[in-house]
């Protein structure tokens, strides 16, 4: 009781402490006499007065940050030896259950300098913002002539006299790691041939050259050569021959890839790069992904990239680019204050990356120029103009028909050097394409070349080399904005590739398997960094004798599945049924691998006695959590079988921050009790498991604990058999069955109600939320958070959408829809069961096609503040057609709209009248929201789909998309393998801080806001600044990372009383900002690259956050510290021997390796390490 005393006194100094402090600093500010209030027109003389004033503040709010750090960290100090386990469940006479309040205190406390960065105002406006130029342009689709998208193009024939055209033809060949062909069938049929040939071919002229792209097929060939002709290609790259573009695993998708994977395949292919050849790609190489997000650019230049070349983007885009002469730009992060995220981007102004529609406007004129289509060949041209062997006695004819394509090419751009791409899919593959295409050209340009009245001077080269030249004309270092050249910002997406053709469709096709890829990618990060600590202590133990290190070699492998799967036609769904399934068991096979990892790591780090660990691959001393029988099954929960002597559960938080969770574990008996390490009991309930709407399944019941786990850490559990008295408290469940006659099997030892009519319309709540519900459909109504009176429309609804009658139909590229979406009839009523308990409640509706579940947790902290809505999706007797999930509120939120890119960055949408319904659909990968002035509603999801809002106040996520026929992009099927799909959400409503209860704080809000835009509106939302950016706030951040990073349950497989002492592991020492996300802890390869060296990858990421959004009863300390981070003392018992800054992919060291192991980050970067630990 005393120490309850101690803490609501300190609890009560923090607040005072902070008014008072923030009181006297307003008071300073505001009545200042040589502040004027003049709408921001200051006289010169009275800006530094100005400046030294808002200086003054930020000293002293950094002065009332360090005030309340040291008294937070006295009631920490205090509280540390309180009883850390949350309180018992409590069930009054009125039927609703209630958490007592937490006995442990929680702190947001947010530096107001990191509140600054979401409110931006620094840096200069770009050129060229992508928001703005879809308002601008008509999307007219008018007729261009030869260049049908385009315009005709004309140019003066003394134009290069001066400066002389320097045209560098770019041999290529695009190797898909996985289509039509799985990965395996396309090397052994074509890429291998491709590379021997390579080999061969360059070295007959040192004039050729080549550029290879994708490290996934470049390995598999370089372990099946012999060493000369690995000394071969090495002289081949040292004298630039042959370059390697870009260097990651696959040619990423830009649309579904969440950052992690991104970075993941990225290192892989730079590391596999760097240990093999010795060598760091220059340039980035995109052709074929279906449109382009910022997030790769940012990614590229922190991996020192100096540029990058882009192609499918939206036809009208690049007609209008065209025409303005901004087909190369230095894109930028909306984000960046400064200039520190600009790279060079080249965007390729024709139909495709094929070479009729790359070396000039007329595709008809550039066939002739693709000597693979001589004839006799297996291919010829469309436009039925073959090409012709380049004589001498046609040479000067052939070269100057080309040099016209050049000449009007080159019109486009700014420079007087230009890029000519030569290749296609999988070209190269025989000695004699070899010999056509480098043959014929080098008569060209010898032609050219040797005429100085044509002021030309043409070559092969590699992406580099035309760079390179690029910059040498210009007269500046690679990396530099060239003079005149426009800033970017924005992204490419959606993209059209010709009329109403929108490629929105693959945001969700094959659902089944993008919600796999991110089930692999939390496993992969946790494995990963488990792997690391145990290495770590195991080394610092004299144990990694006894440690099994081949599971890095597992690890290796599943970083190459989950990197192969972020190929663009893999996430993205468009691949052949046969190639799905390949990628569906490489995927099953590295998370059984990752789940075995971490066991193994989870083993050595919960024993008591290290001594005593002894590693048996056939007898596991953890269980696995669930298992899935096959690729494209949904996964099983193990059940822990209950005895007289108790079973011990291992859990594992792969968060970095402390988490009170709800933790699910399946038993066979309703008789039993949670407890925690030391005996103690904790908060549980006992539910039922049912395998459809009305069956139980018997012998088998859920007990859901609500655990404190460590952050990166493992916590033990006890499941005791219970004795009468001591049971967990039983959830009670109401089955409402719509007037269906449909037979009932009961759970044993639980409450159930069976109602043969519908229910009333009801409503669930916790101490945060209420949620309501239609009574005959189960669906979600509205949504009241507390303290408030009026409740918020947050109406759901199922939908769908047909396809087209016309001949152009939707498939797995492209969503044509028939109008708008149609509401879902299911021939039957839905049966609803609402079930209530002590820790969660939940309703499930069951119709034909969807069950969905919309749970409320009812626990302190971030899982009680948004709703777990679940989609059981199952259209395998649908034809041509995609459901959609509809949720309608009553926020004004108008035409605009935000989806994330790449769960790294949210970017601002505007629904556009005047395209299409299909061109208004985005990805979203992580989050979509809308507001308004006064809250936000915001959908979290746990895998990539297609997300749009087509009328203010709403958000629609397209589920599943069942597809009869091909929609003519190359693929020649349709979408027919359709699987029982889970998608999984949460639902976020939250309320503005500015205009709100806390006038103070919103005071202190707009006064930033007036000091850092003078003359701006305040309080309004981001968009109608005229700032296109946007940031999810922190609790978004973390209901994210929630979902998408569940805790792990192992149960020890031993049910033997004869255990070794098993205690709980608390990895880190110190408590993590809550702005830093650790991104990955990667274990690098030693020499012997199966085996692990001694270093690892850190990589951590800061977040940028919008704190004008409420965060109250977030559960766990949030604070941040202004991008400051002390890594010397993070890992408990162990040392940090060495921390070396990297670039992001590890192939530069930034600066010096100092001693010191203080680090800061700005808001949104992301910064590797390179670490030993011991």
């Amino acid at each position: 009781m005393k120490l309850k005393k101690q803490v609501t006194v300190c609890g009560a100094a923090i607040f005072c402490v902070a008014v008072f402090s923030l009181y006297l600093m307003l008071d300073r500010v505001q009545h200042d006499p040589t502040r004027h209030q003049s709408g921001g027109n200051f006289p010169r003389s009275q800006i530094s007065v100005l400046q030294n004033r808002i200086e003054q503040l930020e000293q002293l709010l950094e002065e009332n940050h360090e005030i309340i750090s040291h008294i937070k960290d006295s009631v920490l100090e205090l509280t540390a030896h309180a009883e850390g386990q949350p309180a018992l469940p409590q069930h009054p006479l009125n039927g609703s259950w209630v958490l007592p309040p937490e006995n442990r205190p929680s702190f947001l406390s947010v530096s107001p300098q990191d509140c600054q960065f979401a409110l931006g105002g620094k840096g200069q406006s770009p050129d060229l913002q992508m928001l703005a130029v879809y308002s601008l342009l008509p999307f007219d689709n008018q007729d261009g002539g030869v260049w049908k998208q385009g315009f005709d193009i004309t140019y003066e024939p003394n134009e290069w006299d001066t400066e002389p055209l320097q045209v560098f033809v770019v041999p290529h060949s695009h190797n898909d790691p996985g289509w039509i062909k799985t990965f395996d069938k396309y090397y052994y049929d074509q890429t291998q041939h491709i590379l021997n040939s390579m080999v061969l071919k360059m070295q007959e002229d040192p004039r050729r050259r080549f550029i290879w792209s994708e490290i996934s097929f470049f390995s598999k060939w370089w372990d099946n050569i012999s060493a000369q002709k690995r000394a071969a290609v090495r002289r081949l790259v040292g004298n630039g021959q042959l370059e390697m573009v870009t260097g990651g695993w696959v040619m990423a998708d830009e649309a579904n890839s969440h950052y992690f994977a991104m970075i993941d395949q990225l290192i892989e292919g730079h590391q596999w790069l760097e240990k093999n050849i010795g060598v760091t790609p220059r340039s980035g190489w995109a052709v074929d992904p279906f449109g382009y997000s910022s997030t790769m650019p940012y990614l590229l230049k922190r991996s020192n990239l100096t540029a990058m070349l882009i192609q499918r983007v939206h036809y009208a885009i690049k007609k209008h680019f065209a025409a303005t002469q901004n087909l190369e730009f230095m894109w930028r992060q909306t984000w960046d204050p400064d200039t520190s995220t600009d790279i060079l981007c080249h965007m390729m102004p024709f139909y495709s990356y094929d070479v009729p529609h790359t070396c000039g406007p007329d595709p008809k004129i550039c066939c002739q120029f693709d000597f693979k289509r001589l004839p006799g060949g297996r291919i010829n041209c469309p436009w039925k103009v073959p090409p012709r062997a380049i004589t001498d006695a046609n040479v000067a004819e052939r070269a100057q028909l080309l040099l016209d394509q050049y000449r009007k090419k080159s019109k486009l751009y700014r420079s007087k050097v230009l890029l000519v791409p030569l290749g296609d899919d999988f070209r190269y593959d025989k000695p004699q394409e070899w010999d056509a295409q480098f043959l014929n050209y080098q008569r060209i340009f010898d032609f050219l070349n040797s005429r100085p009245d044509l002021h030309v001077q043409a070559q092969f080269g590699t992406l580099s080399d035309y760079f390179d030249a690029l910059y040498k004309k210009v007269g500046i270092v690679p990396g530099m904005r060239p003079p005149g050249f426009p800033v970017l910002t924005g992204d490419f997406f959606s993209y059209a590739d010709r009329e109403d053709h929108y490629w929105t469709g693959y945001f969700t096709s094959r659902p089944f398997y993008k919600s796999l890829d991110r089930v692999l990618e939390a496993h992969l990060r946790g494995a990963e960094i488990l792997y690391s600590l145990a290495l770590a202590h195991s080394r610092r133990a004299g144990a990694d004798g006894r440690y099994p290190l081949s599971d890095y070699a597992l690890l290796t492998n599943a970083r190459r599945n989950l990197g192969l799967f972020q190929h663009h036609d893999a996430i993205a769904g468009t691949a052949k049924e046969a190639v799905a399934v390949d990628y569906g068991v490489r995927l099953l096979q590295s998370l059984t691998n990752l789940k075995r990892v971490i066991i193994n790591a989870a083993h050595y780090l919960v024993l008591g006695d290290k001594d005593t660990y002894r590693h048996d691959p056939a007898a596991p001393f953890l269980g696995m959590d669930e298992t899935r029988s096959s690729q494209d099954s949904l996964p099983e929960r193990t059940v822990v079988k209950l005895g007289t002597s108790p079973r011990f559960l291992v859990v594992f938080n792969p968060l970095e921050q402390e988490r009170l969770s709800v933790v699910p574990v399946l038993v066979d008996s309703p008789h039993v009790r949670v407890l925690s390490e030391e005996g103690q009991p904790l908060p549980s309930q006992l539910s039922a498991v049912w395998s459809s709407a009305t069956d139980a399944v018997p012998n088998v019941y859920q007990v859901s604990v609500l655990a404190r786990l460590p952050a990166l850490g493992l916590r033990v559990l006890q499941l005791h058999k219970a004795l009468d008295g001591h049971a967990t408290p039983r959830s009670s469940t109401r089955l409402y069955l719509h007037g269906r006659d449909v037979p009932v099997r009961k759970p044993e030892a639980l409450p159930l109600h069976v109602f043969p009519a519908a229910a009333d319309d009801f409503c669930l709540e916790n101490q945060h939320l209420q949620a309501c519900f239609l009574g005959r459909t189960g669906l979600l109504q509205s949504l009241r958070p507390a303290g408030e009176e009026q409740a918020h429309r947050v109406s759901s609804e199922f939908l769908v959408y047909g396809t087209r009658t016309s001949k152009d139909k939707s498939g797995a590229y492209l969503f044509l829809p028939d109008g708008e979406a149609k509401p879902y009839a299911p021939k039957d009523p839905p049966v609803v069961r609402v079930m209530e308990g002590p820790l969660y409640s939940e309703v499930a509706s069951y119709y034909q096609h969807v069950q969905t579940v919309v749970r409320l947790y009812n626990v302190p902290g971030v899982e009680g503040l948004s709703l777990d809505v679940s989609c059981l999706v199952d259209i395998r007797d649908h034809i041509n057609k995609e459901l959609a999930l509809r949720f309608s509120t009553d926020i004004e939120s108008d035409d605009t709209f935000f989806t994330d890119l790449n769960g790294f960055q949210i970017q601002p949408r505007r629904y556009q009248r005047k395209l299409p319904l299909q061109a208004n659909f985005y990805p979203m990968p992580a989050m979509a929201y809308i507001q308004d002035m006064q809250s936000r509603l915001t959908l979290l999801t746990a895998q990539a789909l297609g997300v749009s809002s087509l009328h203010s106040g709403q958000l629609e996520v397209i589920l599943d998309r069942r597809l009869m026929q091909d929609d003519n992009r190359g693929l020649g099927q349709g979408l027919k393998d359709n699987k029982r799909t889970c998608n999984r959400f949460r639902l976020l409503l939250e309320r503005r801080a500015v205009g709100s209860s806390s006038g103070f704080f919103s005071k202190l809000v707009s006064m930033f806001k007036a000091l850092s835009f003078p003359g701006t509106r305040t309080g309004s939302p981001e968009v109608q600044d005229e700032r296109p950016i946007s940031f999810p706030s922190l609790l978004s951040h973390i209901t994210s990372v929630h979902q998408n990073a569940e805790a792990l349950v192992m149960p020890v497989a031993l049910e033997k009383p004869a255990l070794p002492a098993l205690r709980s592991f608390v990895p880190l020492a110190t408590t993590l900002p809550c702005d830093f996300h650790i991104l990955n802890l990667r274990t690098l390869q030693a020499e012997d690259d199966s085996l692990p060296s001694a270093e690892a990858a850190l990589i951590l990421h800061r977040k940028g956050f919008d704190c004008s959004l409420e965060a109250k009863n977030l559960g766990f300390n949030c604070t941040t510290s202004q991008g400051k981070l002390a890594l010397g003392g993070l890992f408990q018992g162990l040392e940090l021997g060495s921390l070396q800054p990297t670039s992001l992919t590890l192939m530069y060291p930034l600066g010096t390796a100092s001693n010191s192991t203080n680090i800061h980050l700005d808001p949104m970067e992301i910064a590797t390490f390179r670490i030993r630990l011991g």
